[in-house]
């Protein structure tokens, strides 16, 4: 297993800007009040109730008061205290001593969450600052290199996260060990908004957001339903050899069917509120498991029929809250890569590691090599209240897990009181070609619902046993993998995946006809082609195919015409002239067939 992050200097390191940086903005706003401010990857915030608005400007005056702070030479000093010790000095802090009250009474963290046990309150104080904390931090502010520190953002934030709450100021900061690394950083974002896929999606006409639609709720143009026909297809062939058969359920279903799934107390929050017809509630359905559910337990189960795995590209709805929607990341909307597969005990390994065996599939032929299968436990704390409340199964099914994984030699880190209500699982980050990180795939364990939904099957014993469900979408939803894919090739898609394969391109009128020609030929032969006939400029037309990153260009002119030939501009800038078209077509369907990732 790794080292934790919270066990790393650069976590201290970043922790302690953060108070450093809560430390000047009081100096400058002394009425504010302050609430939480942890370190988080790759940097660290601080929430403020401030006494007026701050300006990205107002960040260079802070953080040229956190130098002054850090060449201070200022000890970081721990104090171990009652909690009325702890209201005494924060008084005037309504935060802190609401924060103070979960510690004394529930022992809550600063979110409202229960912790594994009542925390011993402690204070942290450097130079004239004084936080609420439990650490750690570095020991000395000169351990903090001020030239490896920068604030980057404001945002606005509600208190504990909750749209009920006061909207607070959020105040992002990073923070290296060098300053080489924090160079590399800032390089690395740059990077990252040149391949935004929020500007991406909109210069190549992939997706758009409409404030009638609604926030949340993507319109797919052309290109974005090539890219979901393409993904959709690739799932549907690896599926169709493993064994998958594939159903289809409603958008809508009676309030009964999620009472009985447990999600309603467990996840109405994340649920469009329902509709009333004719006395009956319906909701819009936020996942398709129960449905399947009901199609399995359709009709009699043998041991002879396992495993049944049901896939289903179904599309779900759920109330994210407006603050966390981001592009095709968060959403309301989205199509999942889902699946159930319904298997008993002495079958869970070989299909739990099918499903990762699956994942790894998918991250050769899209090129992703760095990611971190991520075990995510329940927590003992959260029984009754976020998870089905039988201790015993929950040890014993992710026992099974752990064991499936180590018997695979699957390297895996585990994550505490993040499991699903019902079962631990996998998620699996990655890390795209710029190393930025999304939470991408899940393979979910269900011991808890299939005997809610009485499903059973007759075993060789002749006896009713309940299966073991798998909840498993290898490439996550369609929003979030797109959003994934358009960052990760910045655009610039392989030939089988891209919108637009290739582009004809005449260089006058006078080949107009002869472009149209070998556009039809390839489309044809199954390419997607179109071809520019419009009266630019021949650069132009180049131009504006490399703007939405076609990956071949034809350029056509009286001499490829008298000969049959093409051309050949590729996205990379390579060329290739008086190709026989035939040799075109052979070599850019074999790109597409086998899904090459090269030109």
């Amino acid at each position: 297993m790794s080292e934790r992050y919270e066990d790393t200097q650069i976590y201290r390191i970043r922790h302690s800007a953060a108070h450093i940086m809560a430390q000047a903005v009081l100096e400058f706003y002394p009425e504010t009040k302050y609430t939480i401010g942890p370190p988080v990857e790759n940097g660290f915030y601080y929430d403020f109730d401030l006494p007026q608005p701050i300006t990205q400007e107002d960040l260079e005056k802070i953080e040229k008061r956190m130098r002054q702070i850090i060449a201070g030479g200022h000890v970081f000093q721990r104090k171990a205290l009652s909690a009325d010790e702890a209201r005494q000095i924060f008084k005037d802090q309504p935060y802190k001593l609401e924060l103070i009250d979960g510690l004394e009474k529930g022992g809550l963290d600063e979110y409202g969450n229960p912790l594994k046990e009542k925390p011993e309150i402690s204070i942290y104080q450097h130079d004239t600052f004084t936080d609420l904390c439990r650490g750690p931090h570095v020991e000395n502010t000169r351990q903090i290199n001020p030239s490896a520190v920068k604030l980057m953002s404001i945002a606005g934030a509600y208190w504990r996260g909750d749209e009920k709450n006061k909207m607070l100021t959020r105040i992002y900061g990073t923070a290296w060990q060098k300053p080489d690394e924090l160079k590399q950083y800032l390089q690395m974002l740059e990077e990252a908004k040149k391949r935004d896929h929020r500007k991406l999606g909109k210069d190549l006409d992939i997706f758009l957001f409409d404030d009638e639609v609604g926030p949340g709720l993507p319109l797919w143009m052309p290109n974005g339903g090539i890219l979901i026909e393409e993904l959709e297809k690739l799932a549907k062939e690896m599926e169709e050899k493993a064994g998958y058969s594939r159903v289809r359920t409603p958008n809508i279903t009676k309030e009964d069917l999620f009472l009985r799934s447990g999600h309603l107390p467990y996840y109405a929050e994340s649920m469009y509120p329902p509709m009333e017809l004719e006395g009956v509630k319906y909701y819009i359905k936020p996942m398709n498991c129960p449905m399947h559910h009901k199609i399995f337990g359709a009709r009699p189960r043998s041991y002879r029929d396992l495993p049944i795995r049901l896939a289903e590209y179904g599309t779900c709805y759920r109330y994210e809250k407006s603050g966390e929607l981001f592009g095709l990341m968060r959403v309301r909307s989205m199509q999942m890569n889902d699946a159930h597969i319904y298997c008993a005990e002495e079958q869970f390994e070989s299909e739990f590691m099918g499903v990762i065996d699956l994942y790894k599939k998918y991250f050769d032929l899209f090129g992703i090599d760095r990611y971190v299968m991520r075990l995510s436990l329940h927590a003992k704390a959260g029984l009754g209240k976020k998870y089905v409340d039988n201790e015993r199964l929950w040890v014993k099914i992710e026992d099974m897990v752990r064991r499936a994984m180590q018997n695979g030699n699957v390297p895996f880190v585990e994550v505490e009181n993040e499991a699903a209500f019902y079962g631990p699982k996998i998620d699996v980050q990655i890390w795209s070609a710029i190393g930025r990180e999304f939470t991408l795939a899940t393979n979910q364990v269900d011991f808890a619902v299939p005997e809610r939904f009485d499903l059973k099957f007759t075993n060789k014993d002749g006896a009713d046993e309940i299966p073991l469900c798998i909840h498993r979408a290898p490439l996550s939803t369609h929003e979030r993998m797109i959003g994934f894919l358009i960052e990760h090739y910045a655009g610039a898609f392989p030939v089988w995946l891209a919108p637009e394969q290739a582009r004809v391109i005449p260089i006058t009128d006078g080949q107009n006809e002869y472009a149209a020609q070998v556009a039809a030929q390839l489309r044809a032969a199954g390419v997607r082609v179109s071809a520019d006939l419009g009266g630019e400029r021949m650069n132009a037309k180049i131009r504006s195919a490399q703007l939405m990153k076609v990956p071949y260009m034809l350029v056509v002119g009286a001499n490829e015409a008298d000969a049959g030939v093409v051309s050949l501009r590729m996205r990379d800038g390579s060329q290739q002239n008086n190709i026989p078209l035939a040799e075109f077509v052979t070599m850019v369907k074999e790109k597409i067939a086998t899904r090459s990732s090269t030109l």
